[in-house]
Order: C-alpha cells, then sequence, then structure tokens
C-alpha cells in the first residue's frame, strides 16, 4: 500500500451552524461551518415552505383546478355516451334485429 496518500482524520470534527455549535462528527477538517443540517431542514423538521418565483405556485394551482374541471365534463360527457349506447343496443335488441350489415 502507498503511504501518505489519505488525509488527515480528525475523529472530534467539531459542527457549527450559523455560528452555533451542534456537535462533534469524523471528518477529514477539524471544523464544519454548515448553513442547513437535519435540525433546521425542513424534510426533517416537518415544516413546508413553498418559495413562489414569480407566482408558479398560482400559476400550477390553477392549472391543476382547471384540469380536474375538466375531467369531472369528460366523465359526464363519457356517461352520457355510455347511457346512449346501452339505450341504442336495448332498442336493437327488442326489435331482434341484429346490427351486421350482410
Amino acid at each position: 500500500m502507498k503511504k501518505d496518500i489519505h488525509p488527515k482524520y480528525y475523529p472530534e470534527c467539531k459542527v457549527y451552524v450559523a455560528g452555533e455549535y451542534i456537535g462533534t462528527v469524523g471528518s477529514t477538517r477539524p471544523e464544519l461551518h454548515l448553513d442547513v443540517w437535519s435540525g433546521t431542514h425542513p424534510f426533517f423538521t416537518g415544516q413546508q415552505r413553498i418559495i413562489d418565483t414569480e407566482g408558479q405556485v398560482d400559476r400550477f394551482q390553477k392549472r391543476l383546478i382547471r384540469s380536474q374541471a375538466a375531467e369531472a365534463v369528460d366523465k359526464a360527457e363519457k356517461q352520457r355516451r355510455r347511457r346512449a349506447r346501452q339505450q341504442i343496443a336495448e332498442v336493437v335488441d327488442e326489435e331482434g334485429g341484429s346490427t351486421d350489415a350482410s
């Protein structure tokens, strides 16, 4: 094995977040200064923050509402067409005729 190729390991590396001492971990640096850690990250704290850049969230919400309304209209239209086809099929069955053109 080659000697002196690995960085120095600090088993008691001090971790600071926003200037506040948090704890120690093992690292290749004697001190770590972090902006975000699990104690302040929204994923771990359960706080959701939506940053609305140029109204993108509002545009998405409007698009979502439009698509849901369109789906509801489409479902109603499909049901109407299905009922109409069923009525035609019932009329044909009552007459005893078939739909074959032969």
